[in-house]
């Protein structure tokens, strides 16, 4: 080979080298750090080892590679930032079990099995699985334990988050918490859980805003999501819920900190066998506002409760949650209660209630549904069952 061709050839090759180290990705396989990989032993120290190496690489992206047909078991872990690159991607092709004895879930009081803290730029994909093994938390619930389960996944001061296309089973309470995060992106998430399972929420948000979350599948024991308060700038999309308690606004007003939720806006969405579609949901104390919020062209299948206010969810007298510009555009379906729609307001009043090409009927033949309306008012377009205190135009 002529040896300036040989020569060009090595070049290539260290730009191609250093390029991938530099401006490329460094991948980490979990198996290269001492993982089993065999779902029994413990894998945490070798997945820390490999975490390590990814947040503190000086590539444009790190991967931490979970690799398919491997079932990895993994004790609860804390995994820490700030990292050096400006991505850090976790392949999640593979099967991750969470402790099935309570003995070995020491370190959950951080609240979470897997707790990210102060990661920005991270993105969680695959086709893999996170299993929770929640059943043996939620037993002890149901016989009075008085021990708070750990969320699943954990995401806290996590700006620009992705998450997509991996499921969630069987956490010991709810399988994915946002908090404190500005940026973030759910989308073709599965979350699997029984409907009698304790406080299984899907997603729960709070203390954060700019979030996206569309088509993504939802079974569960509690709220489909939950937005709790700080929380604003939220885009739900194309989400299948059922089992579960609905897509929920609250609770809010707990304690003497002002609770707020802003700018919601709820698009789309199927509920199937729900105890409730459409939610806000106060304590009848506290101090603060919930407003700007819109759910439309929603379809409902049995469901307990299709649209509900309930500003007494938890009573304590004097409440000051402002409910104001809520509105209920494109809602069809079936109710499995006589009242399909509540809107139970405290004193301080619901404002600016818009229902708009509402038409919702009984899941029971031959019977009606009826409204049940208290301190509201706004406006009712086309709407069935009738809301009188709205004012029809």
């Amino acid at each position: 080979m002529d040896p300036k061709i040989s020569y060009l050839i090595i070049l290539v090759l260290f730009g191609m080298i250093f390029s991938s180290r530099c401006y490329g990705q460094n991948i980490y396989n979990v198996l290269d750090f001492g993982a089993t990989g065999n779902g029994t032993n413990d894998d945490s120290q070798a997945v820390l080892m490999a975490w390590k190496k990814a947040c503190g690489s000086t590539s444009g992206t790190s991967v931490m590679k979970f690799q398919a047909g491997i079932k990895y078991h993994l004790k609860p872990m804390l995994f820490e930032g700030p990292c050096l690159p400006k991505n850090i991607i976790i392949q999640m092709d593979g099967y991750v079990v969470a402790p099935s004895n309570i003995s070995e879930w020491e370190g959950y009081e951080r609240g979470s099995w897997l707790h990210f803290l102060n990661v920005n730029g991270l993105i969680v994909t695959g086709n893999g699985i996170f299993d929770g093994y929640g059943d043996i938390w939620w037993n002890i619930a149901k016989h009075g334990g008085g021990v708070q389960a750990p969320a699943g996944l954990g995401f806290h001061h996590c700006n620009n988050l992705k998450l997509n296309g991996f499921a969630s089973k069987n956490s010991p309470n709810k399988h994915i918490t946002i908090q404190g995060c500005i940026g973030v992106t759910i989308s073709n998430v599965h979350i699997l859980a029984p409907k009698t399972s304790p406080n299984t929420d899907g997603i729960m948000i709070s203390y954060s805003s700019q979030l996206n979350i569309h088509d993504c599948f939802i079974a569960t024991g509690d709220d489909c999501i939950s937005i709790k308060s700080g929380s604003s700038y939220i885009n739900i999309t194309h989400i299948a819920c059922g089992p579960g308690h609905g897509i929920s606004v609250g609770s809010l007003g707990v304690g003497t900190t002002p609770s707020t939720v802003e700018h919601v806006h709820v698009k789309n969405c199927t509920f199937k066998g729900t105890l409730n579609g459409a939610r806000i949901k106060t304590w009848n104390s506290g101090v603060g506002y919930a407003r700007n919020i819109t759910f439309e062209h929603i379809t409902l299948l049995n469901s307990e409760n299709p649209i509900i206010i309930d500003q007494d969810y938890a009573y304590l007298e004097g409440s000051s949650i402002k409910i104001s510009d809520v509105t209920y555009r494109g809602f069809v379906g079936t109710s499995l209660s006589e009242e399909a729609i509540t809107l139970d307001c405290a004193k301080l009043g619901c404002s600016g209630i818009v229902m708009d090409s509402v038409n919702l009927i009984s899941a029971l033949p031959g019977k009606n549904v009826t409204s049940f309306c208290k301190n509201a008012d706004g406006r009712l377009i086309s709407t069935y069952p009738n809301v009188p205190c709205l004012n029809k135009e």
